[in-house]
């Protein structure tokens, strides 16, 4: 088994590398190796650029889960968690993974901020200011299927 079968993004990654070092040796082949490597290597970018946005959407509505006093669009934000869970892992791989522990403070960051914009337009600004700070949920709670917050007492 390849890391295409296993790890989609490694394999991109790997072969725009070798693409590359091919293109070096300057075959006489019809090949355009240089762009090809490029397209290649974007294919995983683009797998690595959705994953982490859809992180990023899970964290925005489980804050919104957790901390908005509102009531009825909450079946909503359930749906839509179980639906970018749905995504991420139909596409997640070790390196993709990986690469989503690393980023996991900056996607919260993000993810935070947009949250509370959110939450400020419909008239939560106190809670919008209760938001954590640091990133209170873990990777494996964000793309658990199961998993969803308690929601916040009201204060």
């Amino acid at each position: 088994m390849s890391d295409y079968d296993t790890d989609f993004y490694a394999w991109t990654q790997a072969q725009a590398r070798e693409l590359r070092r091919f293109a070096a040796t300057r075959p006489n082949l019809p090949l355009d190796l240089p762009h090809l490597a490029e397209e290649v290597a974007d294919l995983g970018k683009d797998r690595r650029d959705a994953l982490r946005s859809w992180v990023r959407r899970v964290i925005e509505h489980l804050l919104l889960l957790e901390h908005s006093p509102a009531s009825e669009p909450r079946a909503h934000w359930a749906g839509e968690v179980a639906a970018f869970r749905n995504d991420i892992n139909d596409r997640l791989s070790g390196a993709l993974r990986r690469d989503l522990q690393r980023r996991l403070p900056r996607l919260y960051r993000e993810a935070r901020r947009v949250a509370a914009l959110k939450m400020g337009s419909h008239g939560e600004a106190g809670a919008a200011g209760r938001l954590p700070e640091e990133c209170p949920y873990t990777l494996e709670q964000l793309l658990d299927d199961e998993w969803l917050p308690e929601r916040e007492a009201a204060s």
